[in-house]
């Protein structure tokens, strides 16, 4: 698994974002206090190879729905191997309300979200967030992570303020040191 995540970093490395996938310490601080157990309809945004997957389905309560947005079909194909039965779709996150509205679901509990926003300029983190604002229900919570050094580029600065901008509140956890590179996660309550 970490090698067919590294041979997509190398062929994207701003879409992949990283050389390794996230470790379980790191997924286990994405669902905290996220209200999975009574979330009624949840999305991953690229997931990847599934590293919060599992821990996201654990956390969730039953009945509830749960799907996930990965525009690599290597990246997909590899999820599926590894959750087969779970709903992957290979659209970009942008179509999120789209694809919420064929499920059946108006708003969204919960987004968690592994996507690179640092490596995005300007232009793609407004159109990736602005269909996250408008699926994500009122008091609803998306938590995504930052890598540290993430901060000293522009735009990871700029992916901060934005946040800071459009939710009602934004929470940074602690360092997640048992991750590859280090990471934090924003968890930012609607």
């Amino acid at each position: 698994m970490p090698l067919r995540f590294l041979a997509e970093f190398l062929r994207s490395p701003r879409a992949v974002g990283a050389i390794a996938p996230s470790s379980r310490a790191l997924a286990r601080v994405m669902v905290r206090e996220m209200g999975l157990a009574e979330a009624r309809a949840v999305c991953e945004y690229g997931p990847g190879t599934g590293a919060f997957t599992g821990a996201i389905l654990s956390a969730m309560g039953p009945g509830a729905l749960y799907f996930a947005i990965e525009q690599s079909p290597r990246m997909a194909a590899a999820f599926r191997a590894r959750f087969p039965g779970v709903r992957v779709f290979e659209r970009s996150v942008e179509e999120v309300e789209a694809i919420a509205s064929e499920l059946g679901v108006d708003q969204l509990d919960a987004v968690l979200c592994g996507l690179p926003w640092a490596a995005f300029d300007e232009a793609l983190q407004d159109r990736l967030l602005g269909p996250l604002l408008r699926i994500l229900r009122p008091g609803g919570k998306f938590a995504t992570f930052a890598y540290n050094q993430g901060l000293l580029l522009p735009a990871g600065r700029r992916f901060r303020a934005k946040l800071r901008r459009h939710f009602a509140r934004v929470e940074e956890t602690p360092t997640v040191w048992r991750n590859l590179p280090p990471a934090f996660v924003y968890r930012c309550t609607r």
